[in-house]
């Protein structure tokens, strides 16, 4: 049985669960299964498992967190971040040629050049949305942040799998979101009923994709 921790294991992501939720001793348990318009697995795609029941008590409030996005070998680590609204973010320079951080998002718009060795200021992340950052000197490198207060959320690793644990019994609308679909496409959507005690379902997904641009050739390399 896979246990509740945060993080990937082996390219399993388990679920976060919003703190101040409460847990059922009936609770179930839900994997979710994203692959792509070939069968292969599919990396960062963002899960949000969200309740037909809208009487589930809110969670509680909960501390701001700043998680940071590095700039190593030409690329943003990780490609793809969740956060919750009023969470921060701050973009380290680990390479040795400047880079420079945008984003035109309209949930988050930010412009600066970092120079080797730099970091950023802290950016507070207030709306909910999905927001591209990418590089002005360097087009290939880009990264998402995704920005939800969605009680059950996680993003899949290498395995294309994410799991989460005791989730109460009842219907959820399962909505799955990666970076390469179609632009203005919208999250696909699947229902699922769970009933609770031993109850363990998987469910599978499968999303026609985008070429990689992180994959294409740049005009710049220094």
């Amino acid at each position: 049985m896979m246990r509740p921790v945060t993080g990937f294991l082996g390219g399993l992501m388990l679920g976060v669960l919003m703190p101040g939720v409460s847990i059922s001793a009936g609770a179930a348990q839900l994997t979710v299964r994203i692959v792509d318009q070939h069968g292969a697995p599919v990396a960062d795609a963002v899960v949000t498992a969200i309740p037909d029941d809208a009487t589930h008590p809110p969670a509680k409030p909960r501390h701001a967190t700043t998680k940071a996005i590095d700039q190593k070998n030409l690329m943003f680590v990780p490609y793809l971040e969740v956060f919750r609204p009023g969470d921060s973010v701050v973009f380290h320079n680990s390479d040795s040629t400047r880079h420079h951080v945008y984003s035109f998002s309209p949930v988050k718009s930010f412009e600066f050049v970092l120079a080797p060795g730099q970091s950023s200021a802290p950016v507070v992340l207030d709306k909910s949305g999905a927001v591209a950052v990418g590089c002005n000197i360097h087009d290939h490198m880009i990264a998402w942040l995704y920005i939800s207060d969605a009680t059950w959320i996680a993003h899949s690793g290498a395995r294309g799998e994410v799991g989460f644990e005791a989730l109460p019994k009842g219907g959820y609308s399962v909505h799955v979101w990666q970076p390469r679909l179609r632009p203005n496409e919208t999250d696909i959507v699947k229902s699922v009923t769970l009933d609770g005690g031993t109850d363990s379902r998987t469910i599978t997904f499968k999303l026609t994709l985008l070429p990689d641009r992180r994959m294409q050739s740049d005009r710049e390399q220094y």
